[in-house]
């Protein structure tokens, strides 16, 4: 089995995986351009929002489970196209790779001309796969947060710096560290910057604020 084509491999589907922008295909079934409503992007929240409260749910199922697949499946579906065992062992850092991967994908989709979503449900899935305790505690920041501010932008700005934080004590001694807690580390400042305009609507107090109750 030859490794460098096995990361190739694994990178194009990762990419390609993450690249399916559920999201504004599900609001064209609607007949519904995401990117002219709302806030113009083809996330969970905004098609939550914009399009119908179902179909956002799905949207936010369906890029955690690409996430979580960019991790845990494509790296043995790679393994197996290039000759090699689904179950084998995978190469150091492959799952990390294909799970970045899968993450830029969703937020520079080759299908809508490098323009995608912000990656809070991919990350969230790939992080899982990775981290499983650290999704533990960055979710229940984002539900403390998201509660009490009522903000999707908070909650998922804070719950990004609290996966900074903890990856590092949870992955101290254990295999690809300090490598992978440090891109994790990395993938959290990206999430916060793909929220810039999140934060200048919070500075100017434009931001909106989800409403739990029934119109």
């Amino acid at each position: 089995m030859n490794t460098t084509l096995v990361w190739i491999v694994g990178g194009l589907l990762a990419y390609v995986l993450g690249s399916v922008p559920f999201g504004f295909l599900f609001a064209k079934t609607q007949g519904k351009d995401i990117r002219t409503l709302g806030s113009g992007n083809i996330g969970a929240t905004n098609v939550f929002r914009s399009v119908s409260k179902t179909l956002g749910l799905l949207t936010f199922l369906l890029d955690f489970l690409k996430g979580l697949a960019g991790v845990l499946l494509v790296p043995r579906i790679a393994m197996l196209v290039c000759g090699g065992s689904f179950n084998g062992a995978i190469p150091e850092y492959l799952d990390l790779l294909c799970g970045i991967l899968t993450v830029a994908g969703h937020n520079w989709t080759c299908f809508l001309g490098f323009k995608g979503g912000k990656g809070v449900a991919t990350s969230a899935g790939m992080l899982l796969g990775l981290t499983p305790i650290g999704v533990g505690i960055a979710f229940a920041v984002w539900v403390v947060l998201f509660v009490f501010s009522r903000y999707v932008s908070v909650a998922s700005i804070g719950a990004a710096l609290t996966m900074a934080i903890v990856v590092w004590p949870l992955m101290r001694g254990k295999p690809g560290y300090p490598v992978t807690p440090a891109v994790l580390t990395a993938l959290a400042a990206l999430t916060i910057w793909k929220h810039r305009s999140n934060i200048k609507r919070l500075i100017n107090g434009t931001e909106n604020r989800f409403n739990f109750k029934r119109k």
